[in-house]
C-alpha cells in the first residue's frame, strides 16, 4: 500500500532515514546490496512513500553505527498512523470515557391479566431453561473428563492469539519511571493533557498514558540545543535537541509516573536567549 502525500509522521521518519543513509555512504543500489530489501523499496522508504519493516530500520541503524532506539520511536508512530492503529486506539479511548448506561427495568403491572398464549409461552421458556442447564451440567462434564485425561495442560490457549503482553505497553506505573514512552510503547494512543506553542514557533504538548500511568512532553518544530523539561510530583523528566535529525522529529522527555489529580508542568527553554516557557495541566 503506497500513499502519494507522506503524512507529518512518515515525513519525520523518512527524514531520520535519509541522514542514515548519508552517513553510510551507501547509494540505493548499495543499500540493497548490503540489506535484505531492494533498491526500489529503499526508495519508498527514504522518500516517504511507504513505512519500511521494523527490520529495514533495524539495519539501516547498524549500517549507519546508529543507536536504534530513537528511530524505532520514530517508526512506531509511523506505522501507527500509516496502520490505522492509533486512529482506532483514540477511537476506543473515546468510548471507554463513556460511563456505561444500565438498561432499565422493565415492570410487570399487576392487573394485567395473563392469557393462555402467556400461559404456554411461559412453560415453554421453562423448558428451553431446563434444557440449557443440563446442556451446561454435559458440558461442564466433558470438560471435567479432558482435564483428568489431558492433564492441567488441556484448556490452552490458542498460539495465534497474543498475549496482553506482546501487545499491549511494556511497562506500568512505577516501573515506566524515567524511560522512554515510544520503546515501552505508552506512546501509541495517549491523551494530549496541553499543547502550547513557543515564541520560536516550537510545538510542545504534555501527554498522559492512563494504561501506563504516566506522563511525559514532546516538542517538534525545534533548533538544537531547545530543552524540554516535564515536572509532576517533584520528579523532572528532560530531553534535548541535539542534532539536525532532532529537530526534523519528535523529541520526547522520559515519563514521569502520574495518577488522576496529578498535576503536570512543563518547561521549555530556547537554545537562544528567549526567555523559559511553562505550561500545565492536571491529569484527568
Amino acid at each position: 500500500m503506497t500513499r502519494t502525500t507522506p503524512s507529518p509522521e512518515r515525513a519525520r521518519l523518512a527524514a531520520a532515514l535519509r541522514d542514515l543513509r548519508t552517513r553510510t555512504g551507501l547509494s540505493m543500489v548499495g543499500l540493497a546490496d548490503r540489506t535484505a530489501f531492494s533498491k526500489s523499496s529503499w526508495e519508498r522508504y527514504l522518500n516517504g512513500k511507504s513505512v519500511p519493516p521494523r527490520e529495514a530500520v533495524r539495519e539501516l541503524c547498524r549500517l549507519a553505527s546508529e543507536p536504534e532506539g530513537r528511530c524505532l520511536a520514530l517508526w512506531e508512530i509511523a506505522e501507527s498512523e500509516w496502520s490505522g492503529r492509533a486512529a482506532q486506539e483514540r477511537r476506543t479511548d473515546t468510548l471507554s470515557e463513556a460511563p456505561p448506561t444500565a438498561p432499565e427495568p422493565v415492570l410487570a403491572e399487576a392487573s394485567a391479566p395473563v392469557s393462555r398464549d402467556d400461559t404456554r409461552a411461559g412453560h415453554r421458556g421453562a423448558a428451553v431453561a431446563v434444557l440449557a442447564s443440563v446442556c451446561a451440567v454435559v458440558v461442564g462434564g466433558v470438560a471435567i473428563t479432558l482435564f483428568l485425561v489431558l492433564g492441567q495442560d488441556a484448556p490452552r490457549s490458542s498460539p495465534s492469539s497474543p498475549s496482553p503482553s506482546a501487545t499491549g505497553p511494556r511497562c506500568r506505573g512505577a516501573a515506566c519511571e524515567g524511560r522512554n514512552p515510544m520503546d515501552m510503547k505508552c506512546g501509541v494512543g495517549p491523551q494530549t493533557l496541553a499543547s502550547h506553542r513557543t515564541a520560536s514557533g516550537a510545538m510542545l504538548e504534555l501527554r498522559n498514558s492512563r494504561t501506563c500511568g504516566t506522563s511525559w512532553a514532546r516538542m517538534w518544530g525545534t533548533r538544537i540545543g531547545d530543552r524540554l523539561e516535564v515536572t509532576a510530583d517533584g520528579r523532572p523528566r528532560s530531553a534535548e535537541v541535539e542534532d539536525e535529525a532532532d529537530a526534523a522529529a519528535y523529541v520526547y522527555t522520559p515519563m514521569t509516573t502520574t495518577r488522576s489529580g496529578s498535576v503536570v508542568r512543563a518547561c521549555f527553554r530556547p537554545a537562544s536567549d528567549g526567555e523559559e516557557e511553562c505550561f500545565e495541566s492536571r491529569v484527568r
